[in-house]
């Protein structure tokens, strides 16, 4: 196999991220790549039976958005229109050939063709390890009829253990090896699903927050060889830092950053809501003391979390002055990363082969990301930490929010990225992050069949007017109201929240205590439940007689995985309800601790237990589902792994699965005696 593509720029790859599929419809296909020189794309569809379209996209158009972050760092988006319907229920296969300008004499590849100028290479040559066995280009079956989909969140690369992504990617593998291309499941004996719609990733597909040392090496190394701009900071001036480089050789840039703002009285508070993530000892065991801060780190780092191309070349020994206190730290993560690059060639293969939608959550930003009307003013009124949220929200707009919706990124918002992107920390960037922060367009819905209807949990937050330290609602009563309008009239829906709506009782009940003793960010106290308004405001529209008879809730956050039938009681039978969870797709609740408060909360709130009485906050029948293997008291699953959901024509689930990295299939059995009215 040849080796791809590259560049003369320090042998970089012409293609650092991508493809990756995004939106497809009826006659629409979205197609995300981040590439080291500017490009143009030529694209060729498969129809099948000898039907094929050929597009050639022109620049500076909506079908063709360009965005460059460096000198070796493009971002391109093809949003395709697509004159005549993509066929229903079968295999769609595409090329992707991509154009460097020809005075580029010194890049290497086979040729392809050339016209007007243009050095044309193919998808074989800058991605040859992107195709399945037995096929000759990426593709993907046009599936607008969810029969089933795949969803988690919570990808955290430093993380022991195996990638959901990866076993996500063997299903589909088999499923081209079994020419099992159809929109039909399998009989269901073979237990091989239909092809899924959809991979709906629920959040923190990066840790901003959480960052491994060797990880945070491979992100300056990659940010030289990218030819990123030097970000102005400010904030920082009494560390003695003014700009990145002076950052990323700072003293404290590793292990230490939280070390970086002056230890004035009136920075404490900041210092908590930033770096508080190891002081969290109930929880959580995040580490937020290497969190990225500049624009160029969130950038490299989602192309390290979703290609192998970035890591080539790079240099993970230790950086110089490494304190000796964390070497072994460091080799620890250093060896969790070489299991994590390993499985890249098999993570970008399957972001090139599904339709993929996305939603932020807190780490995609920062941890307990605007959890209480404190924590915002705290974190917005500092210069510092305002950046630090603004960065990574560009860079989440960029990598993540683009292909979800192209159209929210028009002509103006993509000419403020540009400007934003070629001098970041000037007045176009701090432009554009306080349009970004004000920005109410980041939820979405597509037109599958139940429609996919993602909600954004984070920035439209129902803040306590009376106390500031309390968590916020989740969603406000205006955002909760268009959701409502979104959902009038449909039959059945596949709701995205990226916390569940309906949690577990004991952990919710854990959380309200820290809460009541004014510390919340102690334990993540972020739950549905948790704000009077946005709970009942959230119940009354499943319990709306216009709004659907079925909701399938995926959710994610919690890093473990559970299935709880839902019905609301009252003069009138409310929706049937399904809140699935499936977190962390590479990542995991500490196990013993887990196991306590799983079987604790079967114990404290069982049916039949005069607690679960006494505390029945709201009319509605839960019944959590055991899953296969489970042992005694045990209902919530810990694993790395991706969730699998069947659904009949109706939009009602009828098989629940969790795919486990360790090659496990799990399942999740209805279990009547477990239902319990809360």
């Amino acid at each position: 196999m040849p080796p791809p593509a590259t560049c003369p720029h320090e042998d970089l790859p012409l293609v650092l991220a991508g493809p990756i599929l995004r939106r497809v419809e009826a006659q629409r296909i979205v197609l995300w790549l981040a590439t080291s020189q500017a490009v143009r794309a030529r694209i060729e569809i498969d129809l099948g039976d000898g039907a094929s379209l050929s597009l050639e996209p022109a620049p500076a158009t909506p079908a063709y958005r360009l965005l460059t972050a460096g000198t070796h760092l493009h971002y391109l988006l093809l949003d395709l229109a697509l004159d005549t319907e993509l066929p229903a229920g079968r295999w769609i296969g595409y090329r992707v050939a991509l154009a460097v300008d020809r005075t580029d004499e010194d890049c290497i590849g086979d040729d392809v063709g050339t016209t007007n100028a243009l050095h044309w290479l193919d998808a074989q040559t800058w991605a040859p390890d992107l195709c399945y066995p037995g096929r000759d280009t990426p593709g993907f079956v046009f599936a607008p009829q969810v029969a089933s989909l795949l969803h988690g969140s919570c990808r955290k690369p430093h993380h022991h253990g195996g990638d959901g992504l990866v076993r996500a990617d063997a299903l589909l593998a088999e499923l081209v090896a079994r020419k099992a291309l159809d929109a039909e499941p399998a009989p269901e004996a073979d237990g091989l699903p239909a092809w899924p719609s959809a991979l709906v990733m629920t959040g923190d597909q990066i840790y901003a927050d959480d960052v491994a040392g060797p990880m945070l090496r491979a992100i300056h190394g990659l940010i030289g060889r990218l030819g990123l701009p030097r970000e102005r900071l400010e904030g920082i001036e009494e560390a003695g830092i003014a700009e990145a480089d002076a950052l990323y050789r700072h003293r404290d840039g590793y292990y230490r950053r939280d070390k970086l703002l002056p230890q004035h009285k009136r920075n404490y508070a900041l210092i908590e809501v930033l770096f508080g993530g190891v002081e969290k000892p109930v929880f959580t065991s995040a580490s937020a003391h290497n969190h990225l801060i500049t624009l160029g780190e969130v950038l490299a780092m989602y192309l390290l979390v979703w290609s192998p191309e970035p890591w080539r070349g790079l240099d993970l020994d230790p950086p110089p002055g490494l304190a000796p206190e964390d070497a072994g730290r460091y080799a620890d993560e250093r060896r969790a990363l070489a299991a994590f690059i390993a499985d890249l060639p098999a993570v970008r293969r399957v972001l090139a082969h599904i339709p993929v939608a996305m939603i932020f959550d807190d780490h995609d930003v920062t941890d307990d990301w605007n959890l209480s009307r404190e924590w915002e003013e705290i974190a917005y009124g500092h210069p510092f930490s305002r950046r630090i949220i603004g960065n990574a929200l560009l860079a989440y707009a960029l990598n993540q929010a683009w292909g979800n919706r192209p159209e929210t990124l028009d002509d103006e918002r993509c000419a403020l990225l540009q400007q934003a992107l070629a001098e970041p920390g000037g007045e176009a960037h701090e432009q554009c992050i306080k349009c970004l922060l004000h920005f109410e367009g980041w939820h979405y819905v597509w037109p599958t069949t139940p429609p996919l209807v993602v909600i954004d949990t984070r920035t439209q937050r129902w803040r306590s007017e009376q106390a500031a330290r309390s968590p916020s609602g989740l969603m406000d009563w205006e955002s909760l109201t268009d959701l409502q309008h979104t959902l009038r009239g449909l039959p059945a829906v596949l709701l995205v929240s990226p916390a569940p709506i309906f949690g577990v009782k004991l952990i919710e009940t854990i959380q309200r205590v820290f809460t009541w003793c004014g510390h919340p960010l102690m334990v993540d106290a972020e739950n549905w439940m948790a704000h009077p308004g946005s709970a009942q405001a959230i119940l009354n529209i499943f319990r709306h007689r216009k709004t659907p008879r079925h909701f399938v809730v995926l959710s994610g956050d919690v890093h473990y995985s559970f299935v709880y039938d839902v019905e609301l009681r009252g003069r009138v039978r409310g929706p049937d309800i399904w809140q699935i969870c499936s977190s962390g797709v590479r990542n995991e609740f500490p196990p013993r601790l887990l196991a306590v408060l799983d079987r604790a909360n079967r114990w404290l709130y069982s049916p039949r237990s005069p607690l679960n009485w006494l505390t029945r906050r709201r009319h509605m029948r839960v019944t959590p589902r055991r899953y296969e293997g489970a042992a005694q008291g045990r209902r919530l699953l810990n694993g790395a792994g991706i969730g699998l959901v069947e659904l009949d024509a109706e939009g009602v689930p009828w098989r629940i699965r969790e795919l486990l990295a360790d090659g496990r299939t799990i399942a999740f059995e209805r279990d009547e005696d477990a239902a319990r009215w809360d």
